[in-house]
């Protein structure tokens, strides 16, 4: 299957590759922020000339939010706004022109209605301090090295050259090198306190079979065990690394407050007391990322590896973290991760996601005689059917009332199901794509009703039944 996979590597850059680095990534803001001011200034002159009562087909001609226009525009005047471009790669102003021309698209159809999500505002100015640095390559020399043990594995970028990476490349390196993959854009950021590129690149996966192709399991998502199982295999406690690590984040902070630190009012610099400290701190906050993250990876993959279909319910997290008794472990417990993960790493390895619907009263109902309780408080850990006298713990018994499911509202749960008319119906094999880093990232799941079994890699919705 051909998917769009990316590949993220820390950098080891030396003291001027790392102020070229921050310097393309300046670049990138100074582009931005002074397209975003060409528009303002646009909107602003036409509507002022409206005010006077100017004609709409006599006003200034409106500006175009277009990347090929801002560009053009950008380079007649690059000279006067930007006398030191020349010092970074054409492609760091780009970017910055790009990420404006998305910015204004987003909300252009946020506004008309045309995007759906929540509204999105119109785009701001970047801070020097506070906006992200990275910087998006996608033309030019773009290659890595380092699949043999004679040279030092290192990536090589436009203008910036030849950079040491901090970790070994050769699985990427030699893929590229034969031919299964190409790389469409590499991707600079400052990333928990060091430099990581990101290779966006186009490879070919072998078709992958589940070790259980037609086993069904409900994965019940949880804060007191993170995950809790249909088919008896043991639950995933809840590492709580964010809670485990509390004690020593507060320690560190109050360490950061005793030192000089910034201050913008009066401009005065931070010493360096304080940003060996805050560095420090910084560190600590990273593990507990880093724990996290590695400890989401290895469950959502031994899921996808072993069983063909797999169903979890649809969580509001965002309505959970409301909860400030909730808010810290719901976040710390990393919910939208592990479905993220699990909807691209099951279209990998051939298996397929199933997502109950929101409202589906999976704690409630009696996975025995399907009873369903009006009332099922949080403190109550083992669910008791008054009907057939069922006593079970509560999330066990939710996570087979999820696998059930799939039996009550899809046609069987193996290779050949039944549509809607009661045929046979084989589902093909199919493709899907995804990321191996954990970025910001929500594979679309379509909602299904009485039809047929979702091919391989899809992520269906299952509605609510009575």
């Amino acid at each position: 299957m051909r998917v769009v996979q990316a590949y993220r590597f820390a950098l080891d850059p030396t003291a001027r590759q790392a102020a070229a680095l921050a310097s393309h990534c300046g670049a990138v803001r100074v582009a931005f922020n002074w397209g975003l001011a060409q528009v303002k200034a646009n909107l602003a002159q036409r509507e002022a000339e409206r005010s006077y009562g100017i004609p709409e087909d006599q006003l200034t001609p409106a500006l175009s939010w277009s990347m090929p226009a801002l560009r053009k525009r950008w380079n007649q005047v690059k000279d006067e706004v930007a006398p030191w471009w020349a010092g970074n790669s054409k492609e760091a102003y780009a970017c910055g022109l790009a990420r404006l021309a998305d910015a204004l698209s987003n909300w252009r159809d946020s506004k008309s209605g045309k995007r759906k999500g929540p509204k999105v505002g119109f785009p701001r100015f970047k801070s020097k301090r506070r906006a992200a640095r990275s910087v998006r390559f996608t033309t030019g020399t773009i290659r890595l090295d380092g699949h043999t043990h004679v040279v030092l594995p290192h990536v090589v970028l436009p203008v910036l050259g030849r950079i040491k990476t901090h970790e070994p490349v050769g699985k990427l390196a030699r893929l590229l090198a034969g031919g299964g993959a190409r790389i469409a854009s590499a991707t600079v950021r400052w990333q928990e306190g060091r430099w990581h590129v990101s290779f966006t690149v186009h490879t070919e996966r072998p078709p992958g079979t589940p070790a259980r192709p037609d086993t069904v399991i409900g994965v019940d998502l949880g804060i007191k065990t993170l995950a809790v199982f249909s088919d008896g295999r043991p639950p995933v406690p809840n590492p709580r690394h964010l809670a485990t690590a509390l004690r020593k984040l507060r320690r560190l902070s109050r360490a950061v407050s005793r030192k000089q630190g910034p201050n913008r009012r009066t401009r005065q610099q931070p010493s360096q007391r304080w940003q060996r400290a805050n560095a420090t701190r910084n560190r600590a906050q990273y593990r507990v990322a880093a724990l996290r993250r590695d400890g989401i990876h290895q469950l959502t993959t031994s899921l996808a590896r072993t069983y063909g279909t797999i169903v979890v319910e649809d969580l509001n997290v965002a309505g959970m973290i409301r909860n400030r008794r909730l808010a810290q472990a719901v976040s710390d417990a990393g919910f939208g991760q592990i479905r993220r993960q699990l909807a691209y790493k099951t279209g990998w390895h051939g298996g397929r996601l199933l997502v109950a619907d929101r409202w589906f009263p999976s704690s409630k109902t009696c996975s025995s005689c399907q009873a369903v309780k009006a009332k099922l408080p949080l403190r109550v850990r083992t669910y008791v059917c008054e009907g057939c006298g069922l006593s079970m713990d509560r999330d066990e018994n939710a996570a087979r009332n999820l696998a059930s499911l799939v039996e009550r509202t899809v046609a069987g749960s193996g290779p050949e199901t039944l549509n809607g008319r009661g045929a046979d119906h084989k589902t093909p094999p199919g493709g899907a794509g995804g990321r191996e880093t954990s970025t910001p990232h929500r594979a679309p799941a379509a909602r299904i009703r009485r039809g047929p079994s979702p091919a391989p890699g899809e992520s269906l919705r299952i509605p609510e039944t009575q």
